[in-house]
């Protein structure tokens, strides 16, 4: 895998900016680049010294002109990210500029980079292993502080050591078994079984505890999909705005007059929550409002909670009891609106809502705001929750992490009839591979190639 051909590609956001960087990685990267760079002290770029920086410029390969002035700098292999010889051009940020250089290393020689490329070769080379690699794309969409330091950490590679530990303690069980097996003593088997059984507990136990911290991690890693729901005219935008503390929805006393979704992201201590501002819930024969209704009704099932806000100054009607129906099922927060109008909505009304958490709020006047954060957080996440715990924000591990979880189980319930003692040994090496899953150890080329494709370019 060591006999890749040179790539490049546009390592920072295109657009109008101070700066951008083409990263260019690969053997071939310094002649390549050497080929279109006029150093202003009139050196080559092929003395340059790993980890220094040239000024100068880059020029039409053919032509000689002048495109733009530039800072070059080298990072030798293995000790770039990529493993490999990798030159960084920063040149002036804008996107003609930007593309032209592009353009110019292009005609020298290298290959535009595919999505993830250069992730994918730290990767291969060794450098990183699988979970880091996915890690990087993690930083990258991070929302809040608290999912920053979670993929951080994992870049770092916490996870990848303790799934390597889990690892090599299954691999000593399996060799303890065969051997067992291999060389069978009087009453061996049974001891072997014994001490198996425990051993394999222990590893059990930690599968376990990061199967369980899956759930607040996917939340910190992708955000709590949260819908505002209610029928029309009961302050959903009214609540949408309080949260984000600005003007984002437009906010009437005319029915329908959200007509398609809002989604905006959140910080609640940490957590990035996505709030999604639904239509009204009702029937109507407008053929806008009626599709974004639909779209409202779709986000209620897949939402993670949904907040369902009830006008105090009305009574509850059929379409109210209409909704309580459709989200009775999910996990719900109640909100009793506009309370600083007289209120018609009883406490025996209340008894129809299944839910603990109901919140009188003014969403107009920011009232109740704080308390339907707490509840929030309440509902999703334990108090003792931090970024500095090991964290599985990934549905990739936690679908890996179950798998060998069952192989564990499997392999006790074997262990506990000695005469299929060999059996236990397949269910451990299948957990074994499993668990390899998580790192990239016996992960199919094909799975790969996959997730890199899900990167951003010149990552």
């Amino acid at each position: 895998m060591k006999e890749f051909d040179t790539i490049v590609a546009i390592a920072t956001a295109l657009g109008e900016g101070g700066i951008s960087i083409i990263r260019v990685s690969g053997k071939d990267s310094v002649n390549i680049v050497n080929k279109i760079f006029r150093a202003k002290s009139g050196r080559t770029l092929l003395n340059i010294k790993p980890y220094t920086m040239q000024y100068g410029n880059i020029v039409e390969l053919t032509t000689r002109e002048n495109i733009d002035d530039v800072i070059v700098s080298f990072m030798k292999g293995p000790k770039s990210f990529t493993a490999e010889d990798t030159i960084e051009i920063n040149c002036h940020g804008g996107i003609f500029s930007t593309n032209r250089v592009l353009e110019e290393v292009l005609k020298a020689g290298a290959r535009i980079a595919e999505p993830g490329e250069f992730t994918k070769r730290a990767f291969l080379n060794g450098r990183i292993d699988l979970s880091q690699a996915e890690a990087v794309m993690d930083i990258i969409t991070s929302k809040t502080d608290m999912s920053m330091k979670a993929a951080v950490k994992q870049s770092e590679g916490s996870l990848s050591m303790c799934i390597n530990d889990l690892r090599k303690k299954l691999l000593e069980l399996i060799a303890h078994i065969e051997a067992t097996v291999d060389y069978p003593e009087d009453d061996l088997e049974e001891l072997t079984s014994e001490d198996t059984i425990i051993q394999l507990k222990a590893v059990l136990y930690k599968i376990e505890s990061l199967i369980n911290s899956a759930d607040e991690g996917k939340i910190i890693r992708e955000g709590l999909n949260t819908a505002i729901v209610g029928k029309p005219n009961v302050g959903k935008s009214s609540l949408l705005n309080a949260l984000l503390e600005e003007k984002r929805a437009i906010v009437t006393d005319i029915e329908g007059t959200t007509r398609d979704l809002i989604e905006e992201y959140i910080n609640i201590s940490g957590i990035p929550v996505k709030i999604i501002d639904t239509a009204g819930i009702r029937k109507t024969k407008d053929i806008v409002e009626k599709i974004g209704v639909e779209n409202s009704i779709k986000k209620i099932d897949e939402a993670d909670l949904i907040i369902f806000i009830l006008d105090s100054s009305r009574e509850i009607d059929n379409k109210d009891l209409d909704i309580i129906r459709h989200i009775k099922d999910k996990k719900y927060i109640v909100i009793l609106n506009k309370t600083d109008l007289p209120r018609k909505i009883q406490n025996t009304d209340l008894k129809i809502l299944s839910s603990k958490y109901v919140i009188e709020m003014s969403a107009k006047n920011g009232f109740g705001i704080d308390i339907l954060k707490d509840k929030i957080k309440e509902l999703f996440f334990n108090e003792n929750i931090k970024a500095s715990n090991l964290i599985i924000t990934n549905i990739r591990h936690k679908a890996a992490l179950i798998s060998a979880k069952s192989n564990c189980l499997e392999a006790i319930n074997a262990l506990k009839n000695t005469s299929a003692i060999d059996l236990a040994s397949i269910d451990i090496r299948n957990a074994w591979y499993n668990l390899g899953q998580i790192t990239g150890d016996t992960m199919e080329e094909d799975l790969i190639e996959k997730i890199f494709k899900n990167f951003c370019l010149g990552k």
